[in-house]
């Protein structure tokens, strides 16, 4: 925690939880009824909305984004044998997930610019093995899905979308996590909107969310309770805090503008910079869930962020290369290694004001 004091006299942290709707009004019905478990009409509630908001026919929730990529894989029927290719500048999760399935990550390059999977790179990884791939939409802004499904189709390969940090992102009229077989959205304290922890399976497969929530409630059969078909795990959503995620849910495009806000603002502060910049492609929409500016110099931004924590400035380094981690190391992967030393991401959460915002970029430029 930093305890530092900026020109302001205030902290500014990296991110901050906005309850600006029904949350109170939802969590209070949750105590009221008694219904404060994995059951309740709040469950089913943020599952049916949230599919339809990202455009899907179906979803099943779960205790957070991790577990639901482990139970998006095994309900696609990835596992012992399988290759799953992911990309190498991600949150460890998505390739940890891969191993929980008991596949194999293949870890693959990125594009320097966009910091998403390179498809070039991921044709260039697909073996006899290769089962599926992973596209991470990271820091919110789109991979490059049109591209990575035509990979996919041609050569017979399920994708699941890691939107953990894209809630809402779009390329042409379609969401992010609408475009593969499944795709994951993660809803810890710090995403777009939360459950403070939290995810959720989306897909146009029936069968699939049918066996994640088999698999996540123990193995137990719906209609026939207490009754276990599989081993399955305890990967449950409480009541509560589906209460909180409709709420969230509710209000997510004003959410979303609030953060695009804050994304131009910093653009045009750091305009004439020199740092390299997030963007969007056109016909895409970024939801800029981490504003990140990076040198173009091969130079550690360790400094900028201590100068910035003095200042009561929090601030976050870009992700480790999975591929330089014992559990994930694999050699010659340049563009992530190239990258990772010379980014930070900034405060990006809505209530962000351009005041706070023009104080952080002088404490950076000057």
């Amino acid at each position: 925690m930093i305890t530092g004091k900026n020109g302001h006299g205030i902290r500014v942290p990296i991110f901050k939880t906005q309850f600006t709707g029904n949350e109170e009004k939802y969590v209070s019905e949750c105590i009221a009824t008694g219904w404060v478990s994995s059951a309740g009409e709040f469950v089913e509630r943020f599952e049916r909305e949230f599919a339809k908001y990202i455009g899907v026919k179906y979803s099943t929730s779960a205790c957070n984004g991790t577990c639901a990529l482990h139970l998006a894989l095994l309900s696609l029927g990835v596992g012992r044998g399988d290759e799953v290719i992911v990309p190498d500048f991600t949150f460890a999760a998505t390739a940890s997930a891969v191993m929980h399935a008991g596949a194999k990550p293949v870890l693959v390059d990125i594009d320097p610019i966009t910091l998403n999977i390179d498809p070039v790179e991921i044709e260039k990884n697909i073996t006899k093995k290769t089962k599926a791939i992973i596209p991470v939409h990271l820091y919110g802004r789109p991979a490059p899905m049109e591209d990575i499904m035509e990979i996919a189709e041609r050569h017979g390969l399920l994708v699941i979308e890691d939107a953990a940090e894209a809630h809402g992102a779009m390329i042409g009229s379609m969401k992010v996590g609408s475009f593969g077989n499944a795709a994951i959205f993660s809803f810890y304290g710090n995403k777009i909107i939360t459950t403070g922890e939290g995810g959720m399976v989306v897909s146009n497969d029936g069968e699939a969310i049918n066996r994640a929530s088999l698999l996540k409630n123990h193995g137990m059969r719906k209609e026939k309770r207490y009754w276990h078909d599989v081993v399955g795990y305890n990967y449950r959503l409480t009541n509560v805090q589906a209460a909180i995620g409709l709420a969230q849910l509710e209000k997510i495009e004003e959410k979303i503008e609030l953060k695009r806000h804050v994304a131009k603002c910093y653009d045009r502060l750091f305009s004439s910079s020199g740092f390299i910049l997030p963007s969007e492609e056109n016909g895409t929409r970024n939801v800029y869930w981490l504003y990140w500016v990076m040198q173009a110099s091969d130079s550690d931004t360790g400094k900028i962020m201590e100068k910035l924590a003095s200042k009561g400035i929090e601030s976050r380094p870009f992700f480790y290369p999975l591929s330089t981690m014992p559990p994930f190391f694999r050699k010659g992967l340049k563009n992530s290694v190239n990258i990772y030393k010379r980014g930070l991401c900034l405060p990006s959460y809505g209530g962000l004001t351009e005041k706070q915002q023009e104080f952080i970029a002088s404490v950076i430029l000057h």
